[in-house]
């Protein structure tokens, strides 16, 4: 069904979406996006006011003093340059702040992180302000900053060490020999925080059975069976999803990254993730926004995937397990066990990008994506579903269910 209740961020993607083609009417951009056009034209309205809301508040606060008052017309002048070079520092910070933001768990931290990076410049006030977090929390992390770099600098000399002893041994040896290495030589260390800082830095040691190492899962992970066999059908809406990670190619050289959840009856995109990096977070929070759209769970889905590092981590079963949801996923190497996903990123990237190598920007494909997204949940038509959308699919079966 359509959502009811949008995120901020869904309001704002969908303000600049209609701000990025002036050529069209508020009502088409609605439409696209699958929501009213009223509630569309409130959100653009509500975004004007706010850009209005300093000029008018200038005005409102001379507006007791005699018409034609240079005096007054001065005052005005100076208040509103004030208001415009506060507004302006406010958008160079967020400008600056946005490679910071990486979502999730780490979310506060990095803020935390950018404030302390550009306190002189800004202050801390304006920053905390400006971000959304509190000076407070900000002061205490940066009282416990000693004890991170403490072990951040323990970490990195454990990690030379490491290097050491895989490049003498021809980068064959992986964690479990380099941590038998190190405790030989005296040293008393955690087989886990050995494979951790390995992991970190990218050190890996040599496969036999497999020249190229595409899948790295956390050691506590536990084995999860393919419940769908390459069977992508299901029986009815919000019973069985697939997901996989594609990347964005954005301007030289760089990429944004897509995590999906696709119900496999409705064919619908029910949940979606869009970062610049490819950590954990990215596909639990694409889980989440599944779960939002569903009323806040999946109670008894069955979740597919591959066996990527995200989807074997701990965090992400930790993560279903709270949504209840059950995990399956395909053979390592095989794509074929995930068809369905990968057949799904690589429609939404051949007509997005309509052979172009890449967009220009991040905000160019965040905003294409996006509308791309939205407008096949609401509009396009899907040959499986008997040439209905996604969303109309889905409203069908309730109507049936309830009369049948």
């Amino acid at each position: 069904m359509v959502m009811k209740v949008y995120s901020p961020e869904f309001k704002a993607d969908a303000v600049a979406l209609y701000l990025s083609e002036p050529g069209r009417t508020i009502r088409s951009v609605a439409d696209d996006l699958g929501v009213n056009h009223e509630t569309l034209r409130n959100w653009i309205n509500a975004h004007r006011a706010r850009q209005r809301e300093g000029t008018e508040s200038v005005r409102a606060a001379g507006s007791g003093t005699p018409v034609g008052s240079d005096t007054v017309l001065e005052q005005e002048n100076k208040q509103l340059r004030a208001r415009i070079r506060e507004l302006e520092l406010e958008r160079d910070i967020l400008r600056r702040a946005a490679k910071y933001f990486a979502g999730g768990d780490e979310l506060v931290m990095s803020r935390f992180q950018f404030v302390e990076d550009h306190r002189d410049a800004f202050g801390v006030k304006r920053l905390c302000r400006v971000l959304e977090v509190s000076r407070s929390g900000f002061y205490r992390w940066l009282a416990a900053a000693p004890a991170r770099e403490a072990r951040q600098r323990a970490d990195d000399e454990l990690a030379d060490r490491i290097r050491a002893i895989h490049a003498e041994t021809d980068g064959t040896y992986g964690s479990p020999r380099v941590t038998a290495e190190l405790r030989h030589a005296g040293r008393r260390v955690n087989r886990k925080r050995v494979e951790r800082v390995m992991r970190e830095r990218g050190i890996v040691g040599v496969h036999l059975r497999k020249k190229v190492r595409t899948t790295v899962p956390e050691p506590s992970a536990v084995p999860v069976p393919d419940l769908l066999k390459r069977d992508f059908t299901a029986p009815a809406p919000d019973t069985r999803y697939v997901g996989d990670i594609t990347y964005l190619p954005v301007g030289d050289g760089e990429f944004l990254y897509l995590a999906t959840v696709l119900d496999l009856c409705s064919k619908r995109l029910v949940g979606w993730s869009i970062a610049d990096h490819m950590r954990t977070e990215l596909v639990t929070d694409a889980l989440k926004a599944a779960a939002a759209a569903r009323g806040g769970s999946l109670q008894g889905a069955v979740f597919h995937s591959d066996n990527g590092s995200q989807y074997v981590s701990k965090k992400f079963a930790d993560v279903c397990k709270e949504l209840s949801v059950t995990r399956s996923r395909g053979a390592v190497g095989t794509s074929a066990d995930n068809a369905a996903a990968e057949a799904f990123n690589a429609t939404l990237k051949r007509e997005t990008l309509q052979g172009a190598k890449r967009w220009p920007g991040a905000r160019a494909a965040r905003l294409a994506v996006f509308r791309w997204i939205t407008r096949y949940n609401t509009r396009r038509r899907h040959s499986a579903l008997n040439y209905l959308s996604p969303i109309e699919f889905e409203q069908q079966s309730v109507t049936l269910a309830l009369t049948a």
